[in-house]
């Protein structure tokens, strides 16, 4: 059974950073394409960024882009999302999210996934 744990979040600041990790109980591990998505109050959720199997292809959404980056460390079996110059636009709870794929590709639609974790909060004051 697949089960995602979510870490890393918390109370930041504006413009401060936190970095998120997504432990995976997957195998292969290698062969799951990840991503990143979050859900503010009353909203509904959407994405962040995904990345392939090697950690080559990555994609984000316009509006992280340059401040988000996600990496995968496949020994570990982790997806990391490094944040930085946090907006208060920013808060959220964010989820991690992990699809089996036969080839090495980027899932940006979150009904792709169909493994999901239990998401983890995070609040950035102004």
């Amino acid at each position: 059974q697949v089960q995602l744990v979510e870490s890393g979040g918390g109370l930041v600041q504006a413009g401060g950073s936190l970095r998120l990790s997504c432990a995976a109980s997957i195998h292969p591990f290698s062969r799951y394409s990840m991503g990143w998505f979050r859900q503010a109050p009353e909203k509904e959720r959407e994405f962040v960024a995904a990345i392939g199997w090697s950690g080559g292809n990555t994609y984000y959404a316009d509006s992280v882009k340059g401040r988000f980056t996600i990496s995968r460390d496949n020994a570990k079996n982790t997806v990391y999302l490094q944040m930085n110059m946090l907006k208060p636009e920013d808060t959220a709870v964010y989820y991690c999210a992990a699809q089996y794929s036969v080839t090495d590709r980027i899932l940006v639609n979150q009904y792709e996934y169909g493994n999901w974790g239990q998401g983890t909060q995070v609040t950035v004051s102004s």
